[in-house]
């Protein structure tokens, strides 16, 4: 059987840009993961419904597992290792909003969308976005806790 053919994919991740080979049909956590070892977004459902892989691209929050790597040519493609300590990781482990902490890549790269981009959100709001990743281990509230403390502190650094 012939091996599917295989091309060069120039990403931008995290700031840098990353020079692969992949075949059309990659997903993009499957590029992420096996072909640059970031491993920060998750294999869960891979079929869209668990955010466990959520990635931002152009700073949408996006389902990796349902993007083929091929789509992100020329965008920005941020995961959680580009984050650098961002407002909401911390908040993360003030709040204990994590358990296993399998998903949490997920929730943070969601949430970090969230804040960058309605730093104004209310409960309706935080509660919408969160519904797109799903939790086994832990309850909501802490999660809930966490994305408050990060958008009164966005907000609290732009209230000058």
């Amino acid at each position: 059987m012939e091996e599917t053919a295989k091309r060069e994919l120039v990403l931008h991740v995290n700031g840098e840009q990353r020079t692969i080979t992949a075949r059309q049909a990659d997903t993009l956590l499957f590029v992420l993961r096996d072909g640059l070892g970031l491993t920060d977004a998750k294999p869960g459902c891979l079929n869209g419904d668990c955010g466990a892989c959520t990635v931002l691209v152009d700073g949408t929050p996006v389902k990796s597992c349902m993007m083929l790597a091929i789509e992100t040519a020329g965008k920005q493609i941020t995961t959680v290792e580009g984050l650098n300590g961002a407002p909401i990781q911390h908040a993360f482990v003030r709040h204990f909003a994590f358990q296993c902490g399998y998903c949490t890549p997920g929730f943070i790269m969601n949430a970090h969308a969230l804040i960058e981009r309605h730093p104004d959100a209310d409960d309706a709001m935080i509660q919408e976005w969160l519904e797109s990743n799903i939790c086994r281990c832990t309850s909501y509230q802490e999660i809930e806790a966490a994305v408050k403390e990060a958008l009164a502190a966005k907000k609290a650094k732009t209230d000058f």
